[in-house]
């Protein structure tokens, strides 16, 4: 296990059929260089996983480290099975519905092999709409360099939630596999946070990982997660309790950095909350505006954008938003800096 330089760890709930056409789309010609950590969070569908993964392994000159967790672990602490559980350098999250992008994961063990200091790489990844559209998220222009810090951690916070593609150094993270955050969905973003605040990062202007507009939530079957959310959907009540595991983390980070994260990150991503305003709006008018009465009260109110945002939902509706922003940023060519 020494000459493993990555780890492609995959916390895995269900989903057979998806978890095998992931592991179809890790291509590198580099072999010997990647492992692959899938950890089965003991899900219902486990045994139809074990058959996927031992058919995969059967055509596959990749390492596979194949794991049954004895209990149902939630998605957070299967995140720091996933790291147990890895041998390589450097981690890659993926989720087992999403997909790596043809050729970019050669280019990105290329990176990663010249720029062995780093300690996090923010990726740039498509996302595939229903109707077939593929929207690029990157968030500069070319590859980008940032030094340890409050300003990096602040950066690299909100582009980081979408776990697929998130890559960080594995011996960074083994003094941080903590419980404070289970249930919260958000673990990898103390990992981030933690080591942004003091190793130097980048983001890799290659689309690494795709995700498709598809699917339907596994989350609220563990312990740790029964509590907060209703496996299935994506109600107002979980969304609320999801986005409130942000700040969770911010404060802890807070109190034991004496920073004041809390109030930037909430300004940065009340300028960018359009995603997380939209995935409440087709449940209708009164819903909707229920769920933003309760997001003012965590505090995300504090940009113009914002209240942008939620007037052109209430007028044009999710579908014309979404197809506006997705133009806007294929002309921008990035994420607009607001």
């Amino acid at each position: 296990m020494d000459n493993i330089f990555i780890s492609i760890c995959i916390p895995n709930y269900n989903r057979p059929d998806e978890l095998l056409r992931l592991l179809k789309t890790v291509d590198s010609i580099q072999t010997d260089k990647i492992e692959i950590v899938i950890c089965e969070d003991k899900s219902p569908k486990m045994l139809e996983v074990r058959g996927k993964v031992k058919s995969f392994c059967e055509n596959t000159l990749y390492q596979v480290n194949y794991v049954e967790n004895e209990v149902n672990l939630g998605f957070d602490k299967n995140l720091r099975a996933c790291i147990l559980n890895a041998h390589g350098k450097w981690v890659i999250y993926m989720g087992n519905d999403d997909e790596f992008v043809p050729g970019a994961l050669d280019q990105l063990i290329n990176f990663l092999t010249e720029h062995e200091n780093l300690g996090y790489i923010l990726k740039s990844h498509y996302f595939i709409h229903k109707n077939g559209k593929k929207e690029r998220f990157r968030y500069y222009d070319g590859i980008k360099y940032f030094e340890p810090g409050l300003d990096t951690y602040i950066q690299m916070f909100r582009k980081s939630v979408f776990i697929s593609g998130f890559t960080i150094r594995k011996e960074l993270t083994e003094s941080l596999l903590k419980d404070d955050f289970d249930g919260t969905l958000l673990f990898q973003l103390y990992l981030l946070a933690e080591v942004c605040l003091k190793y130097p990062a980048a983001y890799f202007d290659v689309p690494l990982t795709q995700q498709y507009d598809e699917g339907t939530p596994e989350f609220g079957n563990a312990a740790s997660e029964k509590a907060l959310y209703t496996p299935g959907s994506i109600t107002v009540d979980n969304s609320i309790k999801f986005l409130s595991g942000y700040f969770k983390i911010t404060r802890y980070i807070d109190e034991k950095h004496k920073l004041n994260s809390t109030v930037l990150i909430a300004k940065d991503m009340s300028k960018y909350f359009y995603p997380s305003l939209a995935i409440q709006r087709n449940k209708g008018i009164s819903s909707f505006l229920k769920y933003v009465k309760e997001l003012n009260r965590l505090g995300f109110n504090v940009s113009l954008y914002y209240y942008i945002y939620i007037g052109a939902l209430l007028i044009f509706g999710k579908n014309i938003c979404d197809n506006t922003i997705r133009i806007l940023k294929n002309i921008i060519g990035k994420t607009p800096k607001l």
